[in-house]
């Protein structure tokens, strides 16, 4: 592990096959005395099916904590077609972890699923896209009442009152990028590097009315764009609102004819379009999450070298490293309630473990939460990535996984022995 020594004393803990570190010691950078035991971990999900929740930046658990929100399928190991269907359910943590279906979806990917998610500021209510016909739809159904609407557009990130929507153009995106965006329906446009009828859309979720705010064309010609590609081809992805709802961050993306890497820079905007901040303009900024409505953490490649975590204040050139040190690889990163401590995780090191763990922002420590074994045939589009997603309450995290020989499967973690 670098150049620092560790002993290591191991236990096998049976947690669906998983092996787990449960005691560390030795001169580790940041490891913090508290992780000499780590948090218990069980599976809340079992096959024969397969079951997941995607994306870190949604709301999995219910505002009681009881219901955990999952996506069941019954294949692994190749990219979605347009005839494939998942079902969406819930988890119930207090009955036995009793799956129960609400629905289906056939506007899917392994790494976003469906956007599944709790509504904000609903008890009820949940939302996912859909497919139609000849279009994307989005469902909005009340898990009590069982009463559902259908919304004629698709919808990315949610306002945290869960009243407006943003949405970038699944279609662009599938070509762009197959495996973030949806099967089924072809870009319209795709043979345009930058078109102004596709970009970034408002939805009503109320009623259901879409408007084009950001177009493809309009920040192609925004600033300066590193590299100052001439024949690249844009699309955005990545869209996420801050806490308050007073703007919403997302990536403009691009890849040169002939290249298949591409560039990046993170931007930030009102909710109607307006105010246009770009946070990083270097060309490689990953994952993602706003601290509050005014700070965003980030991993960024620099083309220095100093690939970080930064803090970002928005709509200034303020910028810190958080977690020198310690957090020292890109993950997927999210605050725990109060702001005290970072929920993150990693790819699969050179033994194909991801590590989860939690960094005290007011200690520079790190707790290690579990390693689990990622089986070499989860690589590539179809990679199973942790994405760890915690709680209302802080108390608990729940991961996908597949170290339980059972294929991705979700996983509870139980924290709440560690921020009390």
């Amino acid at each position: 592990m670098d150049s620092v020594e560790i002993t290591r004393r191991q236990l096998l803990r049976y947690a669906g096959g998983a092996l787990a570190l449960t005691a560390l010691s030795g001169r580790a950078a940041g490891l913090d005395p508290e992780s000499r035991n780590l948090a218990p971990v069980r599976p809340i999900t079992r096959g024969p099916k397969f079951h997941w929740f995607a994306y870190y930046d949604k709301l999995q658990f219910d505002p009681t904590c009881r219901y955990v929100l999952g996506m069941e399928v019954d294949f692994e190991h190749r990219s979605p077609m347009p005839e494939d269907v998942i079902k969406v359910g819930l988890v119930d943590l207090k009955d036995r972890d009793r799956w129960t279906e609400l629905g289906q979806s056939r506007a899917w990917c392994w790494q976003q699923g469906c956007m599944l998610q709790w509504r904000p500021g609903s008890k009820t209510e949940i939302l996912w896209n859909d497919r139609q016909g000849e279009r994307f739809v989005s469902h909005i159904l009340d898990v009590g009442t069982k009463k559902k609407r259908t919304l004629s557009y698709p919808f990315y990130a949610v306002s945290p009152d869960g009243r407006t929507a943003a949405a970038p153009d699944f279609r662009r995106i599938q070509d762009m990028r197959p495996g973030y965006g949806y099967a089924g329906l072809p870009d319209p446009h795709a043979d345009q590097p930058a078109p102004k009828d596709s970009g970034i859309f408002r939805v009503d979720l109320e009623t259901g009315r879409q408007d084009l705010i950001i177009s493809l064309a309009e920040i192609a010609r925004f600033g300066k764009i590193p590299g100052e590609p001439k024949d690249a081809k844009h699309y955005f992805n990545h869209l996420l609102f801050n806490t308050d709802g007073s703007r919403f961050i997302f990536l403009h993306r691009w890849r040169a004819k002939g290249l298949r890497s591409f560039g990046t820079r993170m931007l930030t905007a009102r909710p109607d379009g307006t105010d246009i901040h770009i946070v990083d303009d270097y060309g490689r900024t990953s994952h993602f999450i706003w601290r509050d409505a005014k700070h965003i953490l980030a991993w960024a490649w620099h083309p220095s070298g100093a690939n970080a975590f930064y803090l970002y204040e928005d709509r200034t050139r303020n910028v810190e490293v958080v977690g020198k040190g310690v957090m020292t690889s890109n993950g997927h990163c999210s605050y725990l309630p109060g702001n005290k401590r970072i929920l993150n995780d990693t790819y699969p090191d050179k033994q194909r473990k991801q590590h989860v763990y939690l960094f005290n922002v007011e200690t520079a420590k790190k707790v290690p939460l579990g390693a689990f074994y990622s089986p070499q045939e989860y690589k590539g589009e179809w990679r199973c990535d942790t994405h760890p997603r915690f709680s209302p309450d802080g108390r608990s995290v729940v991961i996908d996984s597949p170290h339980g020989g059972n294929g991705r499967q979700m996983h509870l973690i139980d924290i709440s022995a560690i921020i009390r």
